[in-house]
């Protein structure tokens, strides 16, 4: 558990399953909640829209079944809840306005997910 992020809540955009439950047990090891996991960006703009979820950040794969994770990422931002992308698709494939967002290729290691999560969500919790 890494003090910086322990109670974290944490929401989760990912479409394939096993990667969600595999993201959803690293947090946990690291000390986060996880506090819903969407596979549509229909229900993560639902979910990061919903002003009684408390989130503390969020993890978005960018391509959700062909379509683009950007508009959860703009209610996101509307609510100034930070998050990083996750991406199989490289880096340099992220829209130009969400360049300054911090990224992980897949695949990835907890390592990785941990020292992005404390840079990006932890700095001011330590």
């Amino acid at each position: 558990m890494i003090p910086a992020l322990n109670g974290l809540r944490l929401l989760v955009v990912e479409d394939e399953t096993m990667l969600a439950m595999m993201i959803e047990s690293m947090l946990d090891d690291l000390g986060c909640v996880v506090v819903d996991v969407a596979g549509t960006v229909a229900r993560g703009v639902a979910l990061a829209s919903d002003e009684s979820l408390e989130i503390d950040g969020a993890i978005l794969d960018v391509n959700l079944g062909g379509e683009k994770v950007y508009p959860v990422a703009e209610a996101l931002i509307s609510r100034r809840v930070p998050f990083i992308f996750s991406t199989g698709y490289g880096i340099d494939g992220i829209a130009a306005q969400f360049s300054h967002v911090p990224a992980l290729a897949k695949p990835y290691r907890q390592e990785a997910l941990e020292g992005m999560l404390v840079s990006t969500l932890g700095s001011g919790r330590a």
